[in-house]
Order: structure tokens, then sequence, then C-alpha cells
């Protein structure tokens, strides 16, 4: 998929993940660490670093994207819930931050899923812990990529 806004190649610089899908607001990419299946990053195609600068229009694009990636997740992958997180911190890890405003789009699992040859466990189901990386091919991201948007 290629990215079509202006702003979007400095996303790429951020290593988000291979992009999934976008809205006229919003791109999504699937994340490099699959601890947790179908994990994905949310970023908006502006320059914005807080919430507070959201438009109206921002917001409902972002509830819209919302409602059909958790509803594409739970039909493909049988998702039990779903943690969003709009988390930053690491930016500031730098002497000069430059934040840019995305969520951590984090299924959660009550069960094993076996998908393209691999079992994705999710042990610490019921709690936020973190997990380490999770260790799948470009193809398998690619798979998990194509079930997502078979149900978007």
């Amino acid at each position: 998929m290629s990215i079509e806004c202006p702003y979007c190649e400095k996303l790429v610089d951020y290593d988000f993940g291979d992009p999934l899908i976008q809205t006229e607001h919003w791109i999504v990419f699937l994340a490099p660490n699959q601890s947790n299946l179908a994990t994905c990053v949310v970023a908006l195609k502006r320059d914005q670093r807080t919430l507070t600068g959201l438009s109206k229009e921002e917001w409902d694009d972002f509830i819209e994207l919302l409602e059909s990636m958790e509803k594409a997740v739970k039909t493909a992958f049988g998702a039990t819930l779903f943690n969003w997180g709009c988390l930053m911190n690491t930016f500031y890890l730098e002497d000069t931050p430059e934040p840019h405003l995305h969520w951590h789009f984090i299924p959660r699992y009550n069960h094993p899923v076996n998908f393209a040859g691999h079992t994705f466990e999710d042990p610490h189901f019921g709690y936020m812990r973190p997990r380490p990386p999770k260790n799948i091919s470009y193809n398998v991201r690619q798979r998990i990529t194509e079930k997502i948007r078979e149900y978007l």
C-alpha cells in the first residue's frame, strides 16, 4: 500500500510498521511486534503532538476507524477485547522530542489463536504487561494484513 499524504512520508521514519489502511485523517500500520495478534499503530496524517489539537472531523473519522478495526479483527481472529492507548513516552527520550500523535491498537485474547503456522497466545490476558517481540516473517505479517483487510 502506498502512503498518500504529504506528511505521511515522515511516518515511515518512525517505523510504526507495515501500512494496512488509511482514511481521510488516519493511517493504520500493522505493528512490527505481533506479540498480540493484529496489534496496530494508528497515526494522524498531519503533524500534531496532542489529543487536544484534534478537529471534530478527525475525532469522527477516528471513531469510525475504531469501530471498523475492532469489528474486522474480532471477525478475523476472534479477539476478546481491545486496548487502545495513546502513549508517546519514547519521543521524550530524545534530546529534542518531536512527538507525533498516534494510538496503539492492541487486541487481547482469552484463548490461543493459530494462524499461518504460528500460535499467538496472550498469557497476560486481563493485565497490561510488556511482552517480548514475536518473531514472524514479513510474509506472515502480510497474511495478517490481508486477513484484516478482508473484513474492513
